[in-house]
């Protein structure tokens, strides 16, 4: 498995109270050997890149660094640090409360029948554009066994929760032990009927997806997982494998993606990868409007653009390819799909439809 790196910055706390460069190698592929290399192909302020990275930890995997093409290219924005970041004046650290929602540290239960488990709060790689973005990376928001265990005793006490997501920061950055112990632990609670991870793996540490760790996982059906790709260029051969492993062991992939301005904002774009997604047997499950997230201003698109999306797909490319585009209502409200107008009116006992291709037809209701 490719180490984790190696250009990774992070706010912990040194011995010299100082943010420290850990960076070594950043591509193994030989196009760029070490951190000062890429620093220099891409003229990066290491100055201002520090100065981002003590607020907002950056970690970039070797390999995700690789799929990087030319500076400001959709992947560089997702996994490399940007001032504006530290000028957001609109965004909040917690927008979908999901610490008001929380009873217990790390598990949120907003819904009525499942809850959110956070069982990390490192990644493989920190992107720029992340919800939890407040508390991912900081090691002194680590997720301790303790907690983990109080959230499952949570769940044992609440026989109304028939659905629990693993996630975090990153699920799969935990030992294949540790792991099995968490999912076992919940397989184990009557009331539970299914679990599900969200993960990023797949897409930037493909490695880490290992038959070891996907015959672990088959033991705990039923098992789902949504991963999360942001744009075409992630769809790599390793990652295919990587998606093709875990659909082997019979686990449902989904995706989820969010709308981010200059990454995926494009009606092509975005069909691209929703078009790829199913050819390597991962669903499209969400497409998100950009939550509320501070340090993330930049990313934000206005909702027409994600409706543009929305008629891009349906009718033009199968169905399989059409996923939910849905606002993650700032308040703790929850997801809410939006959707074109497809009923142009209602009256008389007829329904008139505009199609995908804008063409209007009556739809005549019972009597």
């Amino acid at each position: 498995m490719q180490n984790i790196a190696e250009a990774s910055l992070n706010n912990e706390v040194k011995s010299n109270d100082e943010l420290i460069l850990e960076a070594v190698k950043v591509s193994g592929n030989g196009r760029i050997t070490n951190f000062d290399e890429f620093v220099k192909k891409f003229d990066i302020d290491m100055a201002e890149l520090k100065k981002i990275a003590k607020i907002y930890p950056m970690r970039v995997t070797p390999y995700y660094l690789s799929l990087i093409k030319e500076k400001n290219d959709p992947i560089w924005k997702i996994c490399m640090p940007d001032i504006r970041e530290l000028q957001d004046n609109v965004g909040e650290e917690d927008p979908l409360h999901e610490e008001i929602d929380s009873p217990v540290p790390g598990l949120t239960h907003r819904y009525p029948d499942r809850v959110l488990l956070l069982v990390n709060n490192e990644c493989a790689m920190y992107c720029r554009f992340c919800t939890r973005k407040r508390k991912v990376g900081d090691f002194k928001k680590r997720i301790t066994l303790e907690q983990i265990k109080k959230g499952i005793e949570y769940i044992k006490e609440h026989d109304e929760v028939r659905d629990v997501l693993l996630s975090g920061g990153e699920p799969f950055l935990l030992s294949d032990e540790k792991l099995e112990y968490i999912i076992k632990e919940i397989r184990a609670i009557k009331h539970v009927q299914i679990i599900r991870i969200g993960t990023r793996i797949p897409c930037v540490l493909p490695d880490r997806i290992t038959p070891k760790l996907c015959d672990m996982l088959k033991k705990y059906h039923p098992l789902y997982i949504n991963v999360h790709f942001s744009h075409p260029s992630e769809i790599t051969e390793e990652s295919k494998k990587a998606c093709g492993m875990l659909a082997d062991a019979g686990i449902p992939l989904g995706s989820q993606s969010v709308l981010m301005k200059g990454i995926n904002d494009d009606p092509e774009i975005m069909k691209e990868l929703m078009q790829k997604l199913v050819q390597i047997r991962v669903r499209p499950y969400y497409i998100y409007q950009a939550d509320l997230v501070k340090g993330t201003e930049h990313f934000r698109t206005k909702v027409e653009d994600g409706l543009k999306v929305i008629k891009a797909l349906r009718g033009f490319t199968s169905g399989l390819c059409v996923p939910h585009y849905v606002i993650d209502s700032p308040g703790g409200g929850g997801k809410i799909p939006v959707l074109p107008n497809y009923v142009v009116k209602h009256r008389d006992g007829v329904i008139v439809l505009r199609n995908y291709e804008g063409k209007h037809f009556n739809y005549p209701e019972p009597m």
